[in-house]
């Protein structure tokens, strides 16, 4: 009998090569920093962590590429409890990397070399079927290939969440239609919808004209202006309101921690509201800002003051 899991994602392993920068340099500017830092990042795996962080039984399904990073990161994957008996090690294939600034006032900037995560295909998904077939909820994103992922989110007849990061014009259709939940954040829902995302109403618009896309529930997170989202049987707009911290010392990873407290707290509590997961998530995700590196930020649930019970949560929001 196979294993069951409450989240598997299908996605992204990449390493971070992490340089902290009094500010974000210009174009054609070189700048002195004060440290170097490696870790594990890449969407897939940072959402994995992040949920198996808060205590939910996952796996990944992924590529790595055949050299000391991946082999490393495999082993650090496992010991996270995270399964990886879908996690290929692939011959002629580097490891995806990722060159990260990362500025005195949080801000970042991130450049990806994606590697051997080109090669998550279809034809993998056929391979992981029981792995889906065990899991309460599906997390996917845009680091790897899209036929892939539409055939992932084909199969898996659970909760599926699309976060559809790092951004994409012309997103295929599939991509909108299929999961259960599509999330993203301002500038990745102002690039797909071509509308200006600046503020909490611009975002409502964007989040009108993604639902006229075919999305079904909608989530766009606002940074420190928290979250808004709409299911697919409501017609008003609900503004989940953020978790206010006092410093911001890294914003690496911190849309990746809340992806995987949403795909965690659906999982681990199915008869909870959508609001009391986001708010939690949000919760988690503001958590994670306040430490350096993406990874290495991820609390785990009695770190961060949440209830188990994501219903017992108190989270404010409003319908704007």
């Amino acid at each position: 009998m196979s294993q069951k899991f409450d989240v598997v994602v299908f996605g992204s392993c990449i390493v971070d090569f992490i340089s902290y920068v009094p500010r974000l340099p210009k174009v054609g500017e070189t700048l002195h920093g004060s440290r170097f830092e490696t870790g594990f990042g890449g969407k897939g795996a940072n959402q994995c962590v992040a949920a198996a962080r808060l205590g939910s039984r996952t796996a990944i399904v992924g590529k790595l590429g055949n050299d000391t990073w991946g082999k490393n990161y495999r082993v650090a994957l496992r010991s996270e409890g995270i399964n990886v008996d879908h996690v290929d090690i692939v011959d002629g294939e580097s490891t995806g990397i990722a060159q990260i600034n990362v500025a005195a006032n949080g801000d970042n900037q991130i450049v990806i070399v994606v590697g051997a995560n080109n090669r998550l295909l279809a034809a993998d998904v056929q391979k992981c079927k029981d792995l889906l077939d065990g899991a309460k909820v599906l997390v996917c994103q845009l680091e790897t290939p899209s036929e892939g992922t539409i055939e992932a989110l084909k199969h898996f007849s659970g909760v599926s969440i699309m976060n559809a990061a790092p951004g994409m014009e012309n997103i295929p259709i599939e991509l909108l239609t299929l999961p259960t939940i599509f999330c993203v954040n301002e500038s990745e829902a102002a690039l797909i919808t071509n509308m200006q995302v600046e503020t909490v109403m611009q975002a409502k618009d964007a989040l009108l004209k993604l639902r006229s896309m075919g999305c079904g529930i909608v989530i766009i997170t606002l940074g420190e202006k928290g979250a808004i989202f709409q299911t697919k049987d409501s017609s008003r707009v609900n503004h989940v309101k953020p978790y206010k911290v006092d410093k911001v010392v890294d914003t690496t990873g911190a849309g990746d921690a809340f992806i995987g407290a949403l795909a965690h707290f659906i999982a681990r509590n199915p008869s909870a509201e959508l609001t009391e997961c986001i708010s939690a998530a949000n919760q988690v995700a503001a958590f994670s800002v306040q430490k350096t590196g993406t990874q290495t930020s991820f609390p785990r649930l009695s770190e961060t003051g949440l209830p188990e019970d994501a219903s017992l949560h108190q989270c404010f929001w409003e319908y704007i």
